[in-house]
């Protein structure tokens, strides 16, 4: 039975960034991000991975408690639910300091009354060899993987909602999509940094596929452009940040690797906003017509 008591549209926001080295600068930006998503009227803001620095990955780890401290307050000030994509940390949930000099790459969502809901820790580790100009990925040098899902409520008047928690890399496993969803997800979110290269092959496909497999809503709040490295070396993202249905359907999308499109605003912001809105009801009518977690025999 559907619940018609329960709203039916929960507003959410998908930020795309082109993060560089400098902390205090992106700070500003996902500030502005989140006054403005709010005043559009969002509930939920997701910013992307490596939101506070592209790169330089041990030093913002040592001032992760600060930087988380600092999101909880945005979230506070601006009473709204914000995913902070994802941050350095150099210590598991549990507070174990994490063995052979590697970090955690964590994800995490703080609620409108500024306190932590949940810590993700991501599970995949990008490991690729792709034809830019870095050529070879391996996070797993640096971080040590996750090992628990996490699914957290997210309260909108008398509702409550579930989201899912993926990181980047995350979105080529469908099993934890599905997982996710066998756990209650409604959302789920996908905070990310794809290459130019994989995300121009694959960015959209895999974030329709997730949703598909899972019946959730899927954010996709991504980095997007040329990131400076201190070394001299660049990075390019796909940006394209999106978020699509239940159904696999786009529902919005900032169709460019680029911030800032070709508009009547003479301002280049250091952001760019997909606003949509969760159909809570749509979703579940969909569910009931194509059961598939009824008929799921190998999970």
């Amino acid at each position: 039975m559907t619940d018609t008591t329960m709203p039916s549209q929960f507003s959410t926001a998908a930020i795309q960034m082109n993060s560089q080295q400098d902390i205090d600068s992106n700070l500003a930006n996902i500030k502005a991000a989140i006054i403005d998503a709010k005043s559009q009227g969002a509930e939920l803001v997701v910013v992307p991975e490596n939101c506070c620095s592209m790169g330089q990955q041990f030093a913002t780890a040592e001032r992760f408690d600060a930087l988380s401290a600092t999101m909880a307050e945005y979230a506070r000030t601006h009473n709204i639910y914000l995913l902070a994509g994802s941050l350095p940390c150099p210590y598991r949930p549990d507070g174990m300091v994490v063995p052979d000099g590697r970090l955690r790459q964590v994800s995490q969502l703080f609620a409108p009354d500024g306190s932590r809901v949940a810590r993700y820790d991501k599970i995949h580790l990008f490991t690729a060899t792709v034809a830019d100009k870095q050529g070879s990925y391996n996070e797993a040098a640096t971080f040590e993987p996750g090992t628990q899902t996490v699914v957290a409520p997210l309260e909108s008047g008398d509702a409550v909602y579930q989201l899912g928690m993926m990181v980047c890399f995350d979105l080529r496993f469908p099993a934890l999509a599905q997982r996710l969803r066998q756990a209650g997800a409604d959302i789920l979110s996908a905070p990310s940094a794809f290459t130019y290269l994989t995300g121009q092959a694959h960015w959209s496909l895999l974030l329709q596929a997730r949703a598909l497999d899972s019946q959730c809503m899927v954010i996709g709040a991504a980095q997007g452009g040329d990131h400076a490295y201190k070394d001299g070396n660049t990075r390019q993202t796909w940006g394209h940040t999106t978020i699509t249905a239940f159904d696999g359907s786009v529902i919005a999308s900032h169709d460019s690797s680029e911030l800032n499109l070709s508009t009547t605003s003479d301002i280049d912001k250091g952001y760019a906003i997909v606003m949509a809105s969760l159909d809570k009801q749509a979703q579940v009518q969909g569910r009931q017509k194509l059961p598939i977690f009824d008929c799921h025999r190998l999970a």
